[in-house]
């Protein structure tokens, strides 16, 4: 009975509101995909990596049907994984991600007779990155994707020796050399910046633009330490129980969370008050928790 409780607590079903903020910035996050492709990309020849750019190259390579055309090309391309991914991930992420291809599909093909923002291939490639990693990361950050190539690595590092990241970037690299021969080597080459700026935003969306330090700090006065990171500046710790692996002595270990910007007086505090602590400061995906944010506010 115990364990059907925490069922249905782990199942708990996503809320209207939640889910119409969701479908809200989606549907922004497409949209600003949509321009980028549409205003930025295809009229300077430049394209992204996975579908998305296989999607834009077949456009450009095959026959000029009415019906055959980037839109069209980019929900079939990722229809197979979009099955898959409903396999390995669920079926919410599947009907996000569905709803999200649609979206950028329909857009694009409402911005597509618009004059292009700019013609000049620098400036396509820095604004155009930037707005389309807004975008794709808009739509992972709320359930989404609007590319099956990272579903594809998934399934595929199953039996080959590759990580996730290593089969998209050999997958983009098999695009971008593709691309050389479409498009000719220049353009290919602001491809590759296209897709590293797009990256970067997509990191910054999703991880947020406070950038927070994880702090692990080793004291013999633990005590005195953890509480001036209170009182002086703001922070609560964790102590976490740790042995000395030369000394087999027991110690404790003070863990925090802190600011970029808190970083310097976290050291001074600490080295006033322990000259000999051991301090290692680490980089954060995210931090979740009511406390943390409001302290930072």
């Amino acid at each position: 009975m115990k364990g059907e409780i925490c069922l249905k607590r782990q199942h708990k079903k996503e809320t209207i509101s939640h889910l119409m903020y969701r479908i809200v910035m989606m549907t922004i996050g497409a949209t600003l995909a949509a321009l980028s492709i549409e205003l930025f990309l295809v009229p300077n020849e430049i394209i992204d990596g996975g579908v998305i750019g296989i999607s834009l190259i077949l456009d450009r390579i095959l026959p000029n049907y009415a019906w055959l055309n980037f839109a069209t090309l980019v929900i079939l391309l990722n229809a197979p994984f979009m099955y898959f991914g409903y396999k390995q991930i669920g079926k919410t992420f599947m009907l996000s991600s569905l709803y999200s291809i649609i979206v950028l599909a329909v857009m694009e093909r409402l911005f597509h007779h618009v004059s292009p923002f700019t013609t000049d291939s620098i400036l396509a490639t820095v604004f155009g990155g930037a707005i389309l990693g807004a975008g794709v990361g808009l739509v992972i950050r709320h359930g989404g994707s609007l590319d099956g190539t990272e579903i594809l690595g998934i399934l595929m590092t199953k039996k080959l020796p590759f990580s996730v990241g290593e089969f998209v970037m050999f997958t983009n690299v098999f695009i971008f050399t593709w691309a050389a021969f479409v498009f000719g080597p220049k353009q290919a080459m602001y491809s590759v910046l296209t897709y590293y700026i797009a990256f970067k935003t997509i990191d910054t969306v999703i991880q947020g633009l406070d950038e927070t330090k994880a702090v692990l700090i080793v004291s013999d006065r633990y005590e005195e330490v953890s509480d001036a990171i209170l009182n002086r500046l703001g922070r609560g710790t964790t102590k976490l129980m740790g042995k000395g692996g030369y000394t087999d002595e027991q110690k404790e270990v003070i863990y925090a969370v802190v600011t970029r910007l808190e970083v310097t007086k976290l050291k001074s505090i600490v080295y006033e008050i322990d000259p000999n602590a051991f301090i290692t400061i680490m980089n954060t995906q995210e931090v979740r928790g009511a406390k943390f944010k409001s302290a930072i506010h």
